[in-house]
């Protein structure tokens, strides 16, 4: 009895291991992020290497890249860039612009979309009106937002407020119709309501579908705005990169596409990142990969 006993009793201490081997197992992860931040920046030096060798070489092969400015003439026209007034007035301009429309169409659209996803009778009388105009593109609503607006900066808002608006829409309806039913009838079952549901439930639930249609709709968005700016606005990097190019200053446009790039990149990241901790409780890749 007693050696039956200390057979089932000894193994206990052998459990212990696998915990010790979690520090080996974050250190392989952190070495990892490391390896992937190296090769990301190679990767972009390398990009801005062979863009340095193909203009300042003059070589001709599908396109013309001698006729492009060179890494370093666009370092130079970027660092006069930065010396002046205009430039910070142009970001504060677009910025200004792609936040409201942007934050407009995040709360307009996630409503709308939960009212899609849920009420048959919203679904029924805008749902088609909504599916009507997804279709067209926002840049195509210029000359109606130039008719409807008395001033220019209301039309460049509400062109990216339609941006980023269907994205955003779309994505909220069918996270809210793929969550699974017997999420909603287990609360029903413990006497809660409609708006129980809807709170504990619906907008929970679908979280990260709507965070994908954000970082979606954010650069829809960004494409948009620059396209009205270059098109009817008189501030913003679009407008400036435009007239850039009008009086042949190349080294000015690809100074806009970068800054645009950067703004593009950084609202972007901003949007993932408010996701990630709003939905910091889902798995991340380094726990499914595991």
């Amino acid at each position: 009895m007693t050696a039956t006993t200390a057979v089932v009793v000894g193994p206990a201490p052998q459990i212990a291991p696998p915990a010790r081997a979690v520090g080996p197992a974050r250190a392989r992860t952190r070495w990892t992020a490391w390896q992937s931040r190296v090769v990301r920046a190679l990767s972009v030096l390398t990009a801005v290497g062979v863009w340095q060798f193909l203009t300042a070489e003059h070589i001709r092969l599908w396109v013309r890249f001698d006729t492009l400015p060179t890494v370093t003439r666009i370092v130079r026209a970027f660092r006069h860039q930065l010396g002046t007034d205009t430039y910070y007035l142009d970001l504060g301009q677009s910025l200004i612009r792609i936040l409201t429309g942007f934050g407009l169409a995040a709360a307009i659209g996630v409503t709308s979309g939960v009212a899609l996803g849920r009420s048959r009778w919203f679904a029924d009388v805008i749902g088609p009106l909504t599916e009507l105009a997804r279709p067209i593109p926002a840049i195509a609503i210029v000359p109606v937002a130039i008719l409807l607006f008395p001033d220019d900066e209301a039309g460049i808002v509400f062109i990216t407020f339609l941006a980023a608006y269907f994205p955003v829409m779309v994505a909220t309806r069918h996270a809210v119709r793929a969550l699974p039913i017997i999420w909603e009838e287990s609360v029903r079952t413990q006497g809660g309501t409609r708006w129980d549901v809807l709170w504990r439930v619906v907008l929970p639930g679908s979280l990260p579908g709507v965070f994908g249609g954000l970082s979606t709709g954010i650069g829809v968005a960004w494409i948009c705005v620059v396209s009205a700016e270059m098109i009817s606005g008189r501030l913003g990097v679009g407008y400036r990169t435009w007239q850039a190019y009008t009086i042949v200053d190349y080294p000015g446009v690809f100074v806009g596409i970068i800054t645009i790039g950067v703004l593009g990149y950084t609202t972007s990241a901003a949007v993932e990142f408010i996701g990630r901790r709003v939905t910091h409780w889902l798995p991340r890749g380094e726990e499914t990969t595991k």
